[in-house]
């Protein structure tokens, strides 16, 4: 008895695909539409968009809130290493360090926009080799850097969850630049903890890890490739950077 075919759904729908709307809240609740779609455009400008609108707003609720003379106190209080140097600085030595610290510190946050361009650049080009020469993928550059755009999306939750801790009355001592929200494990650990095991606590981080799931589905999905090999690539990456951020932290603590 001969067998019926299998039924195929195209990779990228005929009709007229998803709008930028629907991609974004797809991301959340059904992410393969999202990424097939990327497969028929790698249309990125609204996960962009939505990056540098609510970037800003935490951006503002630092200025308002904290202020940048303080993010640098705060910064300075986090590392001992730093803080023995600058006591060996004159005060008026001690200010002009100071005051260099929070302009560099604010001028790379209002540069947000720009240097998340290069470091998705950065990402999607080290995912496209690893999915491509690693797993046999066929996706191109565009794909994947419209990939790592919307896997990246959850990332608005700290921003927003940063934001509302600044106005609702979070004490500016207490502010963390590096680590804003309340996401990891890292979070919650004293300032005393040892620097290797903050930086391990740090990276387990809910929001990184939603994010590292998207990529391995969006990655495999444009590249065409199993599932797993997605999820090889994305998370291969992450272990070594945590590796790599945990002995940077043990090298320099």
């Amino acid at each position: 008895m001969s067998s019926m075919p299998l039924s195929t759904v195209p990779e990228a729908s005929a009709g007229p695909g998803l709008t930028q709307g629907q991609r974004v809240l797809y991301t959340f609740t059904a992410p393969s539409k999202t990424f097939t779609d990327i497969k028929r455009s790698s249309s990125w400008w609204l996960p962009f968009l939505l990056t540098a609108i609510f970037g800003y707003v935490l951006f503002a609720g630092i200025t308002l809130k904290v202020t940048w003379p303080q993010v640098a106190e705060n910064n300075l209080h986090n590392s001992p290493k730093q803080t023995e140097q600058m006591e060996k600085l004159t005060p008026e030595q001690r200010a002009t360090q100071m005051k260099i610290i929070a302009v560099s510190t604010e001028a790379f946050m209002a540069a947000m926009p720009i240097l998340a361009l290069i470091g998705v650049a950065i990402m999607a080009g080290v995912l496209l080799a690893t999915i491509n020469f690693g797993f046999g993928g066929k996706a191109n550059f565009w794909q994947a850097f419209a990939v790592v755009w919307f896997a990246g999306l959850p990332g608005l939750i700290k921003f927003i969850l940063g934001a509302i801790a600044l106005f609702a009355g979070l004490a500016p001592e207490s502010f963390n630049v590096n680590n804003f929200a309340g996401t990891n494990i890292g979070y919650y650990l004293p300032m005393e903890t040892s620097k290797p095991i903050m930086a391990f606590a740090t990276s387990l981080d809910v929001i990184t890890i939603w994010t590292l799931v998207l990529s391995s589905i969006g990655i495999s999905i444009v590249a065409g490739t199993k599932r797993s090999s997605g999820y090889i690539a994305v998370f291969g990456w992450w272990v070594l950077l945590t590796l790599f951020g945990v002995g940077m932290a043990a090298a320099f603590s």
